[in-house]
């Protein structure tokens, strides 16, 4: 009596599509977290505080949604926009430490990987949105986008008193909206709806979450 051959158990398509979407954002986050912390040495005065702001970061979160959109569902969106921001700063703070004069305490990057958490999973669903066919969710999608480099643009005027880096975010503001909006329509929506949300992101992190962690 012979035995019936074992045979290794495939990994279904689902299965395959959440490990290609996890590693694909991590290691492009990654690469994108050493590109921000050389890009601080290379841009002039204050514009190196660009480079490695929460809103450039929240796109890689986007992008990966976005890409991934026509080919998971929602959840694998969410969870590849985690791995990319988490990406970005273990590769920041990881060239930091080893290219350069290390990354100080650990106080900073758990931070900002806490930040991660959060804001990975709520940008790689924008992107997702943004895809997607709801008018509506692609609005709300556009406008998180949008909203955040207004929050940027807040904090560096009223804050840093860095008037061309505000500038500079109000005006990608606004042509985040422009271009990427597909009717006249939802681009009135979305610029509309991304000025709340700046004020709201902005009285959320810089002034509830920040302080509290930093006081």
């Amino acid at each position: 009596m012979s035995a019936s051959p074992v045979t290794a158990p495939v990994p279904d398509a689902r299965g395959r599509a959440w490990a290609n979407a996890t590693a694909s954002a991590f290691a492009g986050g990654l690469l994108l977290g050493v590109l921000t912390n050389l890009a601080q040495g290379w841009l002039p005065g204050a514009w190196n505080q660009i480079a490695n702001s929460g809103a450039v970061w929240s796109i890689a979160a986007f992008a990966a949604g976005a890409l991934l959109a026509r080919r998971v569902g929602l959840p694998v969106a969410a969870v590849a926009g985690l791995f990319a921001e988490s990406g970005l700063v273990v590769g920041y703070y990881g060239y930091a430490e080893v290219a350069r004069d290390g990354m100080g305490s650990l106080f900073a990057p758990l931070v900002w990987l806490g930040m991660a958490f959060i804001a990975g999973p709520l940008f790689g669903v924008a992107g997702f949105a943004w895809r997607g066919i709801s008018p509506r969710q692609r609005v709300i999608g556009l406008a998180a986008l949008a909203g955040v480099f207004g929050t940027e643009a807040i904090h560096y005027a009223w804050v840093l008193h860095y008037a061309s880096q505000a500038w500079t975010c109000l005006a990608v503001l606004v042509l985040v909206p422009l271009l990427m909006g597909r009717t006249h329509r939802e681009r009135a929506l979305t610029l509309l709806t991304a000025i709340p949300f700046s004020l709201l992101a902005y009285l959320v992190f810089y002034q509830l979450i920040l302080t509290t962690l930093l006081d």
